[in-house]
């Protein structure tokens, strides 16, 4: 079994839902947007599953600071755009495990789908 986490190594999120699979023994790779990129077929992908509105990090610093003009008329391509361009922009942590995916990080959400090693088998 792979799992894999996507987002940035000083992401306070990130560092809570990495300390989360660390403490449960979890063994994953680390995919780290601002070392290796966003990965495009990846990205839109989830933007299939889940719709950019949930993916594009709104709340972050670097989308704050975008100008006006380029937050308005928001849509699918563009929003895609942005985060292949900023990855900061992309709502952290993405987690995949067995063909699933959980976008950001709620410790009960990853007790039910990851479990611990006891349960699954380690990468």
């Amino acid at each position: 079994m792979t799992i894999r986490l996507y987002g940035i190594k000083n992401c306070d999120t990130m560092k809570k839902a990495r300390a989360w699979l660390d403490s449960h023994g979890v063994t994953y790779e680390f995919h780290d947007y601002k070392a290796a990129g966003a990965p495009k077929e990846k990205l839109k992908g989830w933007t299939s599953e889940f719709g950019w509105e949930t993916l594009l990090n709104r709340a972050g610093t670097t989308f704050r600071k975008l100008p006006d003009a380029e937050k308005e008329g928001l849509n699918e391509r563009k929003a895609l755009a942005l985060m292949l361009e900023q990855p900061s922009m992309i709502k952290r942590p993405v987690l995949e495990i067995d063909g699933k995916v959980l976008v950001g990080f709620k410790p009960e959400t990853y007790a039910k789908e990851v479990g611990s090693p006891g349960k699954r088998a380690r990468a």
